[in-house]
């Protein structure tokens, strides 16, 4: 072993060393003191006690580096490579773009349309610009502008009488048998639930419920305390629609349906 005054700074690759050497030998000698390893201990003990601390104007010390066992590779969680630019050309960027427009729900951002594509946010800005006034110099039905901090198309002012036109006109078209059946359902036995209009009609009805719904014709107007589910109604615009003032001119339904004998003739087996 080595004096304090023969120390230097510290090498773990020679401490390692040392101690492998120790170990072997250790290994080969029949009659091998314990004692010798505490010795070893001792010795690696004083020598991180006694390690100087750095002085003012040495060398930097360089960074601790990780602690690495035999196996592990240098850089065990290395960052992922950036996906390479695709090259696309200007009319699939402007393509990409026009997809990605049409499917947002709001306004798109210029950084989110480059990562979507793959390209720089620089080109994107330029396409966007270029598709903008493309729509413009040909009275396309679309625009193309800024919504806050993104683009967002929309329909041309000018053509705005054509969609209203569009709208209103599948507002005032008619309503199919199976709605008129459904309708009737509500508008006598209200409130009810879907479950027992589509066992009163014997079919299922959540398609014409949301025509229903969607034409203002009905609405929900409670909850059923038994099964939770909704309870629905007819609504102000029902009664303007069929010319009354209230439910109560509502006509009776017993001269509108069939008599016993009829019903009977209709049921299998009769």
């Amino acid at each position: 072993m080595t004096g304090p005054e023969d120390r230097g700074p510290i090498s773990w690759e020679a401490l390692a060393a040392e101690l492998e050497a120790t170990r072997e030998e250790d290994e080969r000698r029949a009659d091998a003191d314990p004692a010798v390893w505490d010795a070893v201990a001792a010795e690696l003990a004083a020598r991180v006690a006694e390690r100087p601390p750095p002085v003012a104007g040495d060398v930097p010390a360089v960074p601790d580096e990780p602690l690495l066992l035999p196996g592990m590779p240098a850089d065990p969680d290395p960052e992922p490579e950036p996906e390479p630019e695709a090259d696309l050309d200007p009319a699939e960027l402007r393509g990409g773009l026009e997809a990605l427009l049409f499917v947002a729900e709001g306004p798109a951002d210029e950084e989110t349309l480059a990562a979507a594509l793959r390209v720089r946010a620089d080109r994107v800005r330029t396409a966007l610009a270029e598709l903008a006034a493309d729509y413009d110099a040909r009275r396309a039905g679309i625009v193309l502008r800024r919504a806050g901090e993104g683009w967002r198309l929309y329909t041309r002012e000018e053509f705005a009488p054509v969609v209203e036109r569009h709208l209103t006109g599948g507002q005032r078209s008619r309503l199919t048998q199976a709605a008129l059946e459904t309708l009737a359902v509500i508008a006598y036995r209200q409130p009810v639930t879907r479950a027992r209009i589509s066992a009163i009609r014997g079919v299922g009805v959540d398609g014409v419920m949301r025509t229903l719904l969607t034409r203002g014709l009905v609405t929900e107007v409670g909850t059923d305390p038994d099964s939770g589910g909704g309870l629905y109604g007819t609504t102000p615009l029902f009664l303007e629609r069929m010319g009354l003032t209230g439910l109560d001119q509502l006509p009776p339904l017993a001269p509108l349906l069939p008599d016993a004998a009829a019903v009977a003739r209709e049921l299998p087996g009769s």
